[in-house]
């Protein structure tokens, strides 16, 4: 064969090669059940709301203690149980449901929610090892609980320890 031939031919073959995730990705069926692109639209449009919803630790904390207030920690069960922020109650991201949602958090949507996340600590030791700062949990659970209908949502703002002054850290683990 001529170079000029294998190198044409190369380049096919490269092309096809190439094509084929394309193609197979096309001829996926739609999921109706899964919307990123209604998902990616949530969370822009939150950007700003979530910003204004941020408190620095001496308001967040005063604030969670008032009556009706839910302090909200959507770590996994057992960095929950491993240590959390006093008066915390406890549901998994992955469990959110409108269903679950509504059976921990009460009835009323516009009750106030004060979440925390890892990224808020620190301690950078189990159980508040720090997350991908991009991805830490706060910012998903700040779009889904609003996304449900939960508006009225606050977030820990700074950076604490678990000893910090004014904190009050338990365990309820063995």
């Amino acid at each position: 064969m001529r170079p000029v031939r294998t190198a044409v031919l190369i380049s096919v073959l490269a092309g096809s090669l190439l094509a084929l995730p394309l193609q197979a990705r096309a001829e996926l069926p739609a999921n109706p059940q899964v919307d990123y692109e209604g998902f990616v639209e949530l969370a822009g449009r939150l950007g700003e709301y979530r910003e204004g919803r941020r408190l620095g630790w001496q308001e967040f904390a005063r604030r969670a203690q008032h009556d009706g207030a839910i302090l909200l920690d959507a770590r996994s069960e057992s960095a929950f149980a491993a240590g959390h922020l006093d008066g915390a109650i406890n549901l998994p991201l992955p469990d959110f449901t409108a269903e679950r949602l509504a059976e921990v958090l009460g009835p009323d949507q516009g009750r106030p929610v004060y979440i925390y996340c890892n990224n808020n600590f620190a301690d950078d030791r189990p159980p508040v090892v720090v997350k991908k700062v991009e991805l830490a949990l706060n910012i998903p659970t700040f779009i889904n609980l609003v996304g449900y209908g939960y508006a009225n949502v606050w977030e820990l703002a700074d950076v604490i320890r678990t000893d910090g002054p004014g904190v009050n850290w338990v365990s309820t683990a063995p």
